[in-house]
């Protein structure tokens, strides 16, 4: 008999998990959302403020880093983009850096000029701030001004959380790095039935899809009294699959971050 492919719960955000769960079902998985991060505009009036200076400013940057598709979505919002876009083109020179295939292709959506986004190739090991940094490190120069437009945690906070050793390479270089939250990222409220979920999960063969380290620290959170040393996780970067490791999972893999690649490895799985 041959053994069914387990079912993927995917972690990310709602509006990705659901793009996920789609791409993922086009591939012949079963896959399930159970959203672990919640995402929303920053809300208090100081961050909402200075993210509109970083926006008025674009064009004094040398570089905006981008830390994902939400940084992107959140910065550009209400048609931010096209407006931005439109700011003497001719004169802006800006470069806008992207870890990933994801970010990038979030900042052409949004009326970046694909000459303006720079980021690691296609067929990079990794998607990071390491894999980017390989890629932009020659552009800089003594006195730039780099922005990093990142998320905020909780309790939410004017720069934002995450990227810090993109921001020592830059400093190293002799880059001024500022620090903007675009977006809060937070716990979701939990429902009943996504605790029902969760608790089957542990157990009950469900491969657990993590694209963040924060993500699996809200439902460890959440579910404090759960054991998961019977539970199996896909993680897309080293470095989630070992907090995985950390948090008690005993069956845990590494893969890059795109679909046909997460795909693959679920495959892989299932065939072996």
């Amino acid at each position: 008999m041959v053994p069914t492919a387990p079912r993927v719960l995917v972690t990310r955000a709602a509006h990705d998990a659901r793009r996920w769960v789609a791409d993922l079902q086009h591939h012949g998985i079963a896959a399930t959302a159970l959203p672990l991060i919640d995402i929303a505009p920053v809300q208090a009036p100081a961050l909402r403020e200075a993210l509109e200076q970083a926006r008025r400013r674009w064009s004094h940057y040398r570089a905006i880093m981008f830390v994902s598709r939400n940084a992107v979505e959140h910065f550009f919002e209400q048609n931010e983009a096209l407006a931005l876009a439109q700011q003497a083109p001719a004169a802006i020179k800006t470069r806008c850096w992207a870890p990933g295939p994801g970010t990038a292709h979030a900042l052409q959506a949004c009326g970046v000029a694909p000459a303006l986004v720079d980021g690691p190739p296609p067929d990079a090991a990794q998607f990071d701030s390491e894999a980017l940094w390989g890629q932009v490190a020659p552009q800089i120069r003594p006195g730039d001004r780099v922005l990093v437009v990142r998320g905020a945690g909780d309790p939410a906070t004017a720069g934002g959380h995450g990227r810090n050793w993109l921001a020592a390479q830059l400093a190293a270089a002799g880059a001024s790095v500022q620090f903007v939250a675009a977006y809060e990222r937070r716990a979701p409220a939990f429902q009943p039935a996504q605790e029902a979920l969760a608790r089957a999960g542990a157990s009950d063969g469900s491969l657990w899809l993590f694209s963040s380290s924060e993500a699996l620290g809200h439902l460890l959170a959440w579910l404090p009294d759960q054991g998961w040393n019977g539970a199996h996780a896909l993680t897309t970067h080293p470095r989630i699959a070992q907090a995985a490791r950390a948090a008690g999972f005993a069956d845990v893999t590494d893969c890059r971050p795109t679909v046909d690649d997460v795909a693959a490895s679920i495959k892989s799985r299932h065939e072996h």
